[in-house]
C-alpha cells in the first residue's frame, strides 16, 4: 500500500547543518548532528541537552542508555552527563545508516547494501539480515511493526516491512524530503531526520 505520508509537525534540529539520525526516550527527540548529540522538546522544538560527541548517523535509546554511530563504533552513552560508558564495533564499519533498539537488541541500518542488521548490543555480534529493496537511512519498531526510512535523490518517506523477509507492506511517501532517521514515539507519531534541511519532521503513523 502506497500513501503520502501526512506531516503533523516539524523543528529544527540542527541550524545550519544536517541531522544524521533520530531517536526519543519518551520525553525528548534525541538528534545526531555531526559534532554533537542534541535533545529537543517535540511540542516547542526547543533545545534542551546538547553533547559534544561525534553523532555521524543513527541513535537509538534502550531505556537507559542512549547508542549513537560515530563512523565505524557504535557507543553507548548516560544521557544524563554525555559521557560514552561502552562502544562496540559497527557492523558495517563506517557504512552504517540508521539504528534502533528492541527486543533486548540493536537494529542497524544500512544505505548502499538495503539492509537492516541485528547485532548484540554488548558484543556488536551480528544474530541476523534483513535484505530490503530500498535504500535504508533509518529504523524503528513499534507494536511488533518494523519500518525504515529511505532516501534517494532527495525523495525520502518510511516503509514497514515484513521482518521474517523484507517485504514492503506500507510506503509513507515523502517527496521533495530527504529522511536521514526515524524513531517511533512508541504510538502514533514517528519523528524523521530532514538530512541537509537541518529539520526533524513529525509524522502520523498509517
Amino acid at each position: 500500500m502506497n500513501k503520502r505520508a501526512e506531516i503533523v509537525g516539524e523543528f529544527v534540529g540542527n541550524a545550519g547543518g544536517a541531522v544524521n539520525g533520530v531517536s526519543y526516550d519518551g520525553h525528548h527527540v534525541w538528534a545526531a548532528t555531526g559534532d554533537r548529540m542534541r535533545s529537543f522538546d517535540p511540542v516547542t522544538g526547543a533545545e534542551v541537552t546538547t553533547f559534544d560527541l561525534p553523532a555521524h548517523a543513527g541513535t537509538a535509546y534502550d531505556g537507559q542508555h542512549l547508542y549513537q554511530i560515530a563512523d565505524a563504533i557504535i557507543q553507548k552513552v548516560d544521557p544524563q552527563s554525555g559521557k560514552v560508558v561502552d562502544t562496540i564495533p559497527a557492523p558495517g564499519a563506517g557504512k552504517d545508516s540508521g539504528l534502533a533498539w528492541a527486543d533486548g537488541s540493536l537494529w542497524v541500518g544500512q544505505y548502499n547494501d538495503r539492509q537492516i542488521v541485528q547485532i548484540d548490543p554488548d558484543t556488536g555480534a551480528v544474530q541476523r539480515v534483513i535484505q530490503t529493496n530500498r535504500f535504508v537511512t533509518g529504523v524503528t519498531w513499534v507494536d511488533g511493526e518494523l519500518w525504515h526510512g529511505y532516501s534517494d535523490d532527495g525523495d525520502g518517506g518510511l516503509a514497514r516491512i515484513d521482518p521474517a523477509n523484507g517485504n514492503v507492506l506500507v510506503n509513507l511517501d515523502m517527496p521533495g524530503i530527504s529522511v536521514s532517521g526515524v524513531e517511533s514515539d512508541g504510538a502514533d507519531r514517528f519523528f524523521c531526520g530532514g538530512g541537509e534541511s537541518g529539520k526533524v519532521h513529525i509524522v502520523r503513523r498509517a
